[in-house]
């Protein structure tokens, strides 16, 4: 079953946009790109997510990224 999310899929596909063109205009190749969203993210699990929930969130993030790029 697939997972309805509460978000658009115009208001993903439209920030999605506005960071890759962030990343482009610095002509950041890959690993530095994979770099700085990885540190987007443990910076928003340490600003957002509450201490006793942030292993199981980043747990579910990546099994959700690693799901993701299974072909």
């Amino acid at each position: 079953m697939a997972i309805q999310s509460k978000y658009s899929n115009t208001q993903v596909e439209s920030i999605i946009a506005e960071m890759l063109a962030v990343l482009a205009k610095h002509q950041a190749p890959t690993d530095l790109s994979l770099m700085v969203l990885g540190n987007c993210v443990t910076d928003l699990l340490t600003r957002k997510v509450p201490q006793e929930a942030r292993e199981q969130v980043a747990e579910q993030f990546a099994k959700a990224l690693t799901q993701s790029v299974k072909s």
